[in-house]
């Protein structure tokens, strides 16, 4: 199993639109082979020491069985529509994948 963290930057005001169309893409990628676990998350302000807090990142928490199976998500029809849809409004991205020690 993997663990894939993907932080995007949404644009100013972008936020609510960003995510109601991720949401929207949710079920279809929950029903992938290998999907495991595929989750928006944000900052939620807590006041711990060093927490830093980004009200324009959303946060996805994914598990994939795979590889293989992450590289067949994000090369799929319904993630090139999701793409598609959310360049605009996206202002940058990065991605870990992880494998547990």
């Amino acid at each position: 199993m993997i663990s894939v963290i993907a932080s995007i930057h949404v644009k100013e005001g972008q936020l609510d639109k960003f995510i109601e169309i991720f949401k929207s893409n949710m079920p279809t990628v929950l029903e992938e082979k290998g999907c495991i676990e595929y989750i928006p998350t944000v900052d939620m302000p807590t006041g711990l020491p060093p927490q830093e807090l980004n009200n324009t990142a959303v946060t996805i928490i994914e598990k994939w069985r795979s590889v293989e199976d992450l590289k067949a998500h994000l090369s799929s029809p319904h993630m090139l529509e999701y793409k598609e849809k959310t360049n605009d409004l996206v202002e940058s991205m990065s991605v870990k994948v992880l494998k547990e020690v």
